[in-house]
């Protein structure tokens, strides 16, 4: 029965945090055999894809993780370029991507937030203790102890007389020569 109700807790319930970091770190461990790889790497790529999420384990990249981080909303759209590095007691909250820009990845320090749908590209470095913001978009250095946010937004008001077009169909499937 204990078997049976794990089971349906993982599968119907929630996702198995201890499980799926297990079996990530063990993709890197020198002294796992072949089959305990191949069934941890396809657990991993089973679980990223349940969840949207495309996070790098590319064993020749080496580790990306210093640590395991938070994640409240599981894998929800997280992407994580390989060759970027994380480190320990990161909060990566969901839809938020870490990617490469012209073949370099961020490097990410400790005690970092990341907030939803926030996008980190190239290759930068985000210092300690750093929050960024939800749908913030970074692609500079950042300092220990800073905090990055989206600029206000603008609301762009048109004239009474604007009147937006929006093509038809057959407007759209014509050739535009």
């Amino acid at each position: 029965m204990g078997k049976l109700k794990n089971w349906l807790k993982a599968r119907y319930i929630g996702w198995d945090y201890d499980k799926y970091w297990s079996s990530r770190e063990a993709l890197f461990d020198p002294k796992t055999n072949k089959i305990k790889y191949f069934m941890c790497k396809s657990y991993v790529s089973k679980t990223n894809r349940r969840y949207a999420a495309d996070i790098a384990y590319d064993v020749r990249g080496g580790k990306n993780f210093k640590g395991r981080p938070i994640l409240r909303h599981k894998l929800n759209g997280i992407v994580i370029a390989a060759g970027a590095i994380i480190g320990k007691k990161c909060y990566i909250s969901h839809q938020v991507t870490i990617g490469r820009s012209k073949g370099e990845a961020p490097v990410i320090g400790d005690n970092v937030y990341i907030g939803p749908g926030a996008k980190i590209f190239g290759g930068i470095h985000i210092g300690n203790n750093v929050r960024i913001g939800a749908n913030a978009v970074v692609f500079e250095d950042v300092p220990d102890n800073a905090t990055v946010v989206l600029q206000k937004p603008r609301v762009i008001v048109k004239s009474s007389e604007y009147k937006y077009y929006v093509a038809s169909k057959d407007e759209r499937d014509q050739d535009p020569k």
